[in-house]
């Protein structure tokens, strides 16, 4: 193995994954929900496989694909991109993450990102010889406390050799959405610096009462300097089929096209008019869909405040984080999850993982809501059972 990926082995979503499988557990670690998507963009699937739709795509993403992401950014957010130069389909916001990074790093450039974070960023930018400067996300006091980050930290990890900064909006695994004047700030961070802008805002359209979306492009002088990526697998329930896109100004977007090409080259052609056809679904579906998934965060929300855990309330995305030490006192995160599929039936996934500095999050636990409200009333009930 090439020792840009030392220390990166199995994820911990495969190996907790097994775990469920091997124990008969309620799979609550990793993020994807167990229903189907909407029936208009099934539906339009099926019909571009029995329409033909079969061969290779287009290089950039097909154009109906390309054109309802362009509509969605301007319909959501005033943003307008041109559909040629600016808008490139990928096998998923993985895949954009990791051509974006490959495209624009040069060997020893920093990358400024906060942590916890999917776990892919510090992959991706190992693979690019880049090099990455965690800032520090934490829970304020109580419950109730939003997650935030300290500005001084953040002003001082962006160096004369840094060239990006990373950004996940609405945020995994903690469920915070950056507000306005958080992204103010590093907006103006990164302009008097002159630096690049790479957002993962997948969860878009999964935020909850009392918070609001808002993307650092829409911001003064950031449209020219961001690349904003996204996917419809969490918004149509359709995570398996690896659609995603990156918009942004051309040069950027041809950087990330180049070195895209020799990923997956292409991928999805009949799921790319599904979901092209999802996009364009009334406000409705997008309303109703983040109302039901509130719905299923408040139903978790009882069984891990029957069971003890300090939890802080996510704002958006499909997890809940949870402090354990009320329930562990040794605080060991990893050790509680991996015993738990066979004390109470449940998988958690055990959040130091999300951290380049494990220590930050050894006492914290994430839990995935995004299931069916039989499934969440079941772990509940399990959950309850580790009461003190």
């Amino acid at each position: 193995m090439t020792s840009k990926l030392a220390g990166f082995g199995t994820t911990i979503f495969a190996e907790m994954s097994a775990l469920a499988v091997e124990t008969g557990a309620i799979n609550l670690g990793q993020g994807f929900p167990d229903t189907d998507g909407p029936a208009e963009v099934l539906d339009a699937a099926v019909d571009a496989i029995r329409g033909g739709v079969n061969q290779y795509p287009p290089g950039p993403g097909m154009p109906v694909l390309r054109q309802a992401v362009a509509d969605h950014q301007r319909r959501f957010y005033g943003l307008d991109y041109d559909v040629d130069a600016e808008v490139l389909v990928t096998a998923g916001a993985t895949e954009a993450l990791a051509g974006t990074l490959l495209g624009m790093l040069d060997p020893g450039d920093e990358v400024v990102l906060f942590e916890p974070m999917y776990d892919s960023y510090q992959a991706g930018i190992a693979l690019a010889d880049g090099v990455a400067k965690p800032v520090v996300l934490r829970p304020g006091e109580g419950p109730d406390g939003r997650y935030g980050f300290d500005r001084d930290e953040f002003a001082a990890a962006c160096t004369d050799r840094t060239k990006l900064v990373l950004l996940n909006t609405p945020h995994n695994p903690t469920g915070k959405v950056f507000t306005r004047d958080e992204l103010q700030f590093i907006a103006d961070v990164a302009q008097e610096r002159d630096l690049y802008v790479v957002t993962d805002e997948v969860y878009e359209h999964l935020v909850f009462s009392g918070a609001e979306h808002i993307p650092i492009a829409t911001l003064p002088g950031m449209r020219e300097r961001t690349m904003s990526i996204s996917s419809g697998g969490k918004t149509f329930n359709t995570t398996g089929w690896k659609i995603g896109w990156i918009c942004g100004p051309a040069a950027m977007v041809a950087a990330a096209r180049t070195a895209k090409q020799f990923l997956t080259y292409v991928n999805g052609a009949p799921f790319q008019p599904a979901i092209a056809a999802g996009l364009a679904l009334p406000d409705a579906y997008f309303d109703e869909l983040a109302a039901d998934l509130e719905a299923k965060r408040d139903r978790l929300a009882v069984g891990l405040d029957a069971a003890g855990f300090v939890a802080y309330q996510p704002e958006a995305t499909y997890f809940t984080t949870v402090d354990i030490r009320p329930v562990r006192p040794d605080g060991d995160g990893v050790a509680f999850c991996l015993e738990l599929p066979g004390r109470i039936g449940v998988v958690a996934v055990p959040t130091q993982v999300f951290y380049a500095h494990p220590e930050h999050g050894r006492h914290l636990v994430r839990f995935a809501f995004c299931k069916q409200l039989d499934v969440l009333d079941a772990a509940v009930e399990r959950l309850a059972r580790l009461a003190p």
